[in-house]
């Protein structure tokens, strides 16, 4: 069945738009107060959001509707993502909603919604929350006496900094490294340079002065060639860059390569498995990963197991085949011996005790396999029955029968935004940038 309102990773909509407007969220909150009250103990919601302007007013009437529905809210502030994730579970809530729209710009905004472990939604619970917030949901408005309460929480990114500290080994710590930090003026403009300075590193901030409006705006994992120029001016040993929310990470090392998730899977799959850490001995990835990641695993025994699209498919097929470690190319890894949900810091303390223990460069370190030359196309393209269409299959086809066996070809609508996605990927560049010529001449006339 079609969703109304969720997509690949929760709500995303222009902020006031008729998805993402005050009452409709306050009937979100209706909604989920709705589902997510089971028994007779009292209630509670942990809310965060992002540095989007939007987030004030989308907070208020979220928070209006689950009051009115009996149950406590506790508000977060700016947080990132996976500390909703985490204090959910932390705290016993019975729900974490973040309200983000990740790595877009501030025109959009949008819901995560977590439940009492730190999991995203299935889609059946998805469509149960459409039905409710497109019927009278408000024959089920608790008496006055029973309605809910709201505060703040003062201490909950401190909370979620010891959580993410806790990740990293107490026998060593990040003495003599120089960091550069790119925070997209987002979510974790607070906590995250504050995790690398007390492990001990000496940390060059980029994206930690947000207004309301600058999030991801020529900075964050979007934009890593600010933190890549800087990683280079400061001769640092390497940077980091976090996504609106604080769930994804792109690194680059001392030279300014850019780093993606791919490469951050293959490091991290290869040093678990060398010390018996990797479950299952395999990993979980996606249609877009690069098929250098899965050569190199297939050398070193490794099965890569690939998903849809989305870090909640990722996680369900995780769970499928009992794997540890899970991600996409775009950056968000979920690393499921710490959180359960992807984590972009918790990802680089990850990295970071690798370049540690190891005493080497990051260029040697981080730079696992030769990627095959890859091009992602994105098309402003809303209706995704394009693709069903006879004269997109017999392009695609064409397409295909080019690349052969050199290569392959993916296209998708993306489940965040007005977008078609495709991604060509060939040994051969002169194949490449025929087939790039091809798929892109075909859209563009549309």
């Amino acid at each position: 069945m079609q969703k109304k309102y969720f997509g690949t990773d929760g709500i995303r909509a222009p902020s006031n738009s008729p998805k993402l407007n005050g009452l409709t969220m306050m009937r979100l909150g209706m909604s989920l107060g709705k589902i997510f009250t089971n028994g007779e103990h009292k209630h509670r919601v942990v809310i965060g959001k992002d540095t989007r302007l939007s987030g004030y007013a989308i907070e208020q009437s979220i928070t209006s509707g689950l009051l009115s529905m009996g149950l406590d809210v506790l508000l977060l502030g700016p947080i990132p993502t996976p500390g909703v994730a985490m204090l959910a579970k932390s705290m016993r809530a019975d729900l974490g909603i973040m309200i983000s729209a990740s790595h877009n710009s501030y025109l959009d905004n949008g819901i995560k919604i977590f439940d009492k472990n730190g999991n995203k939604l299935s889609d059946e619970t998805e469509l149960e929350i459409e039905r409710l917030m497109d019927s009278s949901i408000e024959e089920y408005l608790v008496s006055p006496e029973k309605m809910g309460r709201a505060k703040r929480l003062e201490d909950a990114n401190a909370r979620y900094i010891e959580f993410q500290k806790n990740t990293f080994p107490k026998k060593i710590n990040l003495e003599g490294l120089k960091i550069v930090l790119d925070c997209a003026n987002g979510a974790a403009y607070k906590s995250a340079p504050i995790i690398l300075w007390e492990l001990g590193a000496e940390v060059i901030t980029i994206g930690v002065n947000p207004n309301g409006l600058n999030i991801n705006h020529e900075c964050g994992s979007t934009h890593p060639e600010n933190m890549a120029k800087k990683v280079v001016e400061e001769k640092a040993n390497l940077g980091i860059c976090l996504d609106g929310d604080g769930d994804r990470i792109i690194i680059c090392d001392e030279k300014g390569k850019i780093i993606d998730g791919d490469q951050i899977l293959a490091l991290l799959a290869l040093h678990w498995k060398k010390y018996d850490q990797l479950l299952s001995n395999a990993i979980v990835a996606t249609s877009m990963s690069n098929l250098g990641l899965e050569n190199i695993l297939s050398k070193n025994n490794i099965k890569l197991h690939r998903a849809n699209v989305g870090d909640r498919y990722v996680k369900e097929m995780m769970l499928d085949i009992n794997a540890n470690i899970g991600g996409e190319q775009s950056g968000h890894i979920i690393l499921r011996d710490f959180i359960a949900t992807g984590d972009g810091m918790i990802t680089a303390l990850q990295v970071l005790r690798i370049i540690i223990e190891k005493n080497q460069l990051s260029s040697d370190i981080l730079n696992v396999f030769e990627p095959i030359p890859q091009k992602l196309l994105n098309f402003n393209i809303a209706d995704g029955s394009i693709l069903k269409e006879n004269k997109t299959i017999k392009m695609i086809d064409s397409c295909k029968s080019m690349l052969g066996s050199e290569g392959r070809i993916f296209a998708r609508m993306s489940g965040t935004e007005s977008l078609l996605r495709v991604m060509i990927e060939c040994k051969s560049s002169s194949i490449l940038d025929k087939v790039i010529q091809e798929v892109d001449s075909f859209f563009t006339k549309l």
